[in-house]
C-alpha cells in the first residue's frame, strides 16, 4: 500500500515536469508543444531542387525527399517551391492517401502572424446563386405555357372559321 502512494507520486512529478517543460522561443523556432513556427521570408529561400519546401494549410513541408518519386514530376513541385501552394494542391484533387503521405514531410507550421485570414463566405452570394437556379427553368415554362394556350386559341379560332 505504501509503495502505491510512492507511485502514485513519482507519477505526478514526472507529468508536472514534463508540462513546466516547454520551448518557448520566437522566430523560426518552437512555440506550444514543439512545433516549430517558419517565417514567409524564411520558407521563401527554400525553393531550389536541391532545399524545397512548401506551404500547405498553413503547415510548412520539406518536400526535397519526394520530388523525384511524385507522380505529377518535380517541375510542378519546384514551380511552387518556397510559397503557399494549398490552392494549387486542392484544384489538383489529391487523394486521401497522398494526404497522409504529406504528413510524414511536415517540419512545422506558417507562423501565426503571416496566415491569411480566411475571408468568411458571403451568404447572399450563395442565395443569390440559389434563386437563379430556379428562375432559369421557371421563366422559360412559364414563357412555354403562354406560347402554348396562345397557340392553341389561335388554332381554335381559326377552325372554327
Amino acid at each position: 500500500m505504501g509503495e502505491e502512494i510512492n507511485d502514485n507520486l513519482n507519477n505526478t512529478d514526472i507529468k508536472v515536469s514534463s508540462a513546466n517543460n516547454t520551448n518557448v522561443e520566437e522566430n523560426g523556432e518552437t512555440l506550444e508543444g514543439c512545433v516549430k513556427y517558419y517565417t514567409l521570408e524564411e520558407i521563401r529561400i527554400h525553393n531550389m531542387s536541391s532545399d524545397t519546401w512548401l506551404i500547405i494549410h498553413d503547415k510548412v513541408y520539406d518536400i526535397t525527399g519526394f520530388l523525384e518519386e511524385h507522380p505529377g514530376g518535380e517541375e510542378v513541385l519546384l514551380e511552387q517551391g518556397g510559397t503557399d501552394a494549398t490552392e494549387s494542391f486542392e484544384d489538383v484533387g489529391h487523394s486521401t492517401d497522398a494526404r497522409e503521405m504529406l504528413q510524414q514531410y511536415c517540419i512545422g507550421e506558417l507562423h501565426m502572424d503571416e496566415r491569411k485570414k480566411e475571408k468568411p463566405k458571403d451568404e447572399h452570394v450563395t442565395n443569390s446563386g440559389e434563386s437563379s437556379s430556379w428562375t432559369t427553368w421557371l421563366i422559360p415554362a412559364i414563357l412555354a405555357t403562354v406560347v402554348g394556350i396562345v397557340y392553341r386559341y389561335y388554332i381554335f379560332e381559326h377552325k372554327s372559321s
